[in-house]
């Protein structure tokens, strides 16, 4: 965070914003005036909207997650309730709380993924998202996760995350069947991408952080072409369960 960055202040300010777009005002924001243009096509209830900026409010708060559902409540936030709202545009029915729920699955993949990539950067800016449960049962002093002494046990938790971020990968190939055709193979192709980061990762082990894990052009290339190919079959039958999955806040709490 740069210098005189007034984190929560910022935070106030997108939610002013917010409340502007969806009163149908100018707000002059070229972000916040599509959301406005966007609201006027389809239905995205203020409550998906307000669980995304939530996850701003967390990071101006410096929070840190205790548990592993902390961090998966973390993710939601900034990851999964992003990928609710875009279920919506793709044109998953409000009423389908399960494919929203599949929806929210691929981004809370995608944030464990960047969370076991980014270890290194995040300390650097003296942020953790590592559960402090897991630092102790590993034994890592706070602060010292990335003292070399301690790599090892820290690619331990790697190996968490990616297994993690696959299990909710799975969920989310699984909800994409529901997706049209275009959507779905986007979709896949990110599931795809973002999937092998977590398991490049957790290939590396105790160097997972010597330098940034990614996945080449060529990587890339090919989930999308796998993807194009999954569109054009019969989608899978045999049914993903979500057991054991963190499961988002119901959107009729807003009422």
């Amino acid at each position: 965070m740069s210098a005189g960055h007034d984190a929560k202040a910022a935070v106030a300010r997108i939610r002013d914003l917010t409340d502007r777009a969806y009163a149908g005002q100018p707000t002059g924001d070229p972000a916040f005036d599509g959301l406005g243009y966007l609201l006027t096509e389809i239905h995205i209830p203020r409550a998906v909207i307000d669980d995304i900026v939530a996850g701003f409010d967390l990071d101006a708060a410096d929070w840190r997650p205790r548990s592993e559902q902390d961090l998966l409540r973390y993710s939601y936030h900034v990851a999964g309730a992003v990928g609710v709202a875009m279920a919506l545009v793709m044109g998953i029915d409000l009423a389908d709380e399960t494919t929203l729920d599949r929806a929210s699955d691929l981004g809370i993949a995608f944030q464990l993924a960047n969370i076991a990539r980014d270890v290194a950067e995040d300390a650097a800016a003296d942020r953790c998202y590592l559960p402090v449960e897991w630092m102790v049962e590993l034994d890592i002093p706070p602060g010292q996760h990335m003292h070399p002494a301690f790599r090892s046990r820290l690619s331990v938790m790697a190996k968490w995350l990616s297994e993690m971020a696959e299990e909710y990968e799975a969920s989310a190939r699984w909800g994409a069947r529901k997706l049209p055709p275009r959507s779905r193979w986007a979709v896949l192709a990110a599931a795809g991408i973002y999937g092998d980061i977590a398991r490049e990762v957790r290939a590396r082990g105790d160097h997972a952080w010597d330098h940034r894990a990614g996945t080449s052009l060529v990587a890339k290339l090919g989930w999308v072409a796998r993807a194009g190919w999954s569109v054009l079959r019969r989608p899978p039958q045999r049914r993903i369960g979500r057991d054991g999955l963190w499961t988002r806040p119901r959107l009729e709490r807003a009422g």
